[in-house]
C-alpha cells in the first residue's frame, strides 16, 4: 500500500531534475500525476513539451499513471488549464507540487528588468497562481489536501549574482507562511522545501563539480512526507535537503532590549552602543 493511493498529484516543472524525482516517487507511491512542464531552456526562453511527455513514459513504464501537462505557471490562464486537465482526467485534485522554476543569473547592477521580471513570473508568481486556483478547487470539492512550494536557500540567506531567484523565493517563503495561516481552516497544509541539488539548472556552479552526493532523489523524499498523511496537520514549516543532510529553516526572533526612559524611544546612538544586545539570540 503506497502513501498517496488514490491521490491525485499535480506537480510543477516535472519535466526534469527534482521535479522528474517528484513525479516518479510519488507515481510509485499510488499517485495519479499530472506532469506539467512547458520544456525548453533553464532560462525560459523557449519552450517544447517533450520533457513532460517523456517522464509520463517512465512513469507509466514503471506501472504508474500519469498525464502530461505543457501550461505556463505565469499566467492565470495556464494556472487554470492545469487544475482543470488534472480534473479532467482524474475527476479531482489532492496534492499541488510547486516546483517550476527558471535562471537568469546575474550580478546586481547587471540585472536588466526582463531578467528580474521573467525570474518573479515563473516562481513567486506562479506558485501564487497555481495554489490559488488549486486552493479553490479542493474548497469547491469539500476541503482537506496540501501544498508543497519550493523555497531555495538563496532565499533565506541571499547569493551573489541572484537578487531575482533569491528575492523570489523569499516571496515563497513569505507566501507559505501566509498560506499556511488563511488555509487551516479549509484543512489545507502548506509547507515547503529548500533543496540543495545538482540538477540542469545548477551543473555548472562551482558547488557541484565533482559532486554525486547532492542528487534529485535526495529531495524527492522530503516532498513526499510534506505531500502525505504522515505530515499530519503540520504546516508553513520549511524543510532543506542537502544530500544526506536534514534540517528546518525558521525566522529567529532576539530576545531585544527594552528602553524603560525617555518613553521607550531610542536615539541611534543608543542603538549603536546597545547593537550586540540587540541581536544576540
Amino acid at each position: 500500500m503506497g502513501l498517496l493511493d488514490g491521490k491525485v498529484v499535480i506537480i510543477t516543472g516535472a519535466g526534469g531534475g527534482i521535479g522528474r524525482a517528484h513525479a516518479r516517487l510519488f507515481a510509485g507511491e499510488g499517485a495519479k500525476v499530472v506532469v506539467n512542464d512547458v520544456g525548453g531552456a533553464r532560462d525560459g526562453s523557449s519552450s517544447e513539451g517533450s520533457p513532460a511527455d517523456r517522464v509520463v513514459e517512465e512513469v507509466r513504464a514503471a506501472g504508474g499513471t500519469a498525464v502530461a501537462n505543457h501550461e505556463s505557471v505565469a499566467t492565470a490562464e495556464g494556472a487554470g488549464a492545469l487544475v482543470r486537465a488534472a480534473v479532467s482526467a482524474f475527476g479531482r485534485a489532492d496534492i499541488l507540487v510547486n516546483n517550476a522554476g527558471i535562471l537568469r543569473d546575474k550580478s546586481f547592477l547587471k540585472m536588466d528588468e526582463a531578467m528580474w521580471d521573467a525570474v518573479i513570473a515563473v516562481h513567486l508568481k506562479g506558485t501564487f497562481l497555481c495554489s490559488q486556483t488549486f486552493a479553490r478547487q479542493l474548497v469547491a470539492q469539500g476541503g482537506g489536501g496540501r501544498i508543497v512550494n519550493t523555497t531555495s536557500v538563496s532565499g533565506m540567506l541571499g547569493n551573489f549574482g541572484q537578487a531575482n531567484y533569491s528575492s523570489a523565493k523569499a516571496g515563497i517563503y513569505g507566501l507559505t507562511r501566509t498560506m499556511s495561516i488563511e488555509l487551516q481552516k479549509h484543512r489545507v497544509t502548506v509547507n515547503a522545501i529548500a533543496p540543495i541539488a545538482k540538477t540542469r539548472m545548477t551543473e555548472d556552479l562551482p558547488m557541484f563539480q565533482g559532486v554525486d552526493t547532492l542528487t534529485a532523489e535526495h529531495i524527492a523524499p522530503a516532498a513526499l512526507f510534506l505531500a502525505s498523511d504522515l505530515c499530519g496537520d503540520r504546516t508553513g514549516h520549511v524543510l532543506a535537503v542537502a544530500g544526506a543532510r536534514l534540517y528546518a529553516f525558521k525566522v529567529v526572533e532576539t530576545t531585544g532590549r527594552f528602553k524603560e526612559a525617555d518613553n521607550g524611544v531610542w536615539t541611534a546612538r543608543e542603538i549603536a552602543d546597545s547593537w550586540d544586545a540587540i541581536v544576540k539570540v
